[in-house]
């Protein structure tokens, strides 16, 4: 009988280290945890979220998809969207390809745009801005972010690799634009 407890012991010992060596060990651990979480900061207003939206077994959460719809949000108007969860799971990919943790926050430039916004953007700039009239930001499947940390460039190729949507690159104003719509680039 003591062999058997000490067996017992031995294996719920080393089942602990496994999972401390899986949750410590790297970016490549974190796609195995249980649950899918994001970080933003919005540099508009300077606000923070951190959000789990997505729990194996459970599904997606509506409580963190709505903290997301709120960080996303057009910050010009306050006005939101459902944003949509293809995008979440690709900015999620995007940040588990270049081994980061998941509290580390995306800088958002910007999420969703209402029309009017989107509108008037464009009216300003002209129409080479760089702004859509039919804006994938309007539908709530684009966003515009920096990584503090990661060079541009690999942000950028990182996500062109995805080969999940179309992948914009402004490096004069320090952003990568992802979205969910057809795959190109620009």
């Amino acid at each position: 009988m003591q062999d058997a407890g000490c067996s017992r012991r031995g294996l719920l010992g080393g089942m602990l280290g496994l999972t401390a060596a899986t949750l410590l060990g790297g970016g490549k651990a974190f796609a195995a945890l249980p649950e899918r979480r994001i970080a933003f900061h919005n540099v508009h207003t300077n606000e923070r979220f951190d959000a789990r939206y997505y729990t194996t077994g459970i599904g997606y959460d509506s409580e963190g998809l709505a903290e997301i719809n709120h960080a996303l949000r057009d910050w010009r108007t306050g006005e939101q969207t459902r944003m949509d969860a293809d995008l979440i799971d690709l900015l999620v990919a995007i940040r588990t390809k270049l081994e980061l943790d998941p509290k580390k926050s995306f800088d958002v430039i910007s999420g969703y745009r209402s029309p009017n916004t989107n509108a008037a953007l464009r009216a300003k700039g002209g129409a080479h801005t760089g702004v859509a009239t039919k804006s994938q930001h309007m539908l709530g499947k684009a966003t515009d972010i920096y990584m503090p940390g990661v060079p541009l460039a690999t942000l950028r190729q990182v996500a062109v690799n995805m080969q999940r949507g179309g992948v914009g690159f402004y490096p004069k104003d320090n952003f990568v634009h992802v979205d969910t719509a057809r795959v190109r680039t620009w």
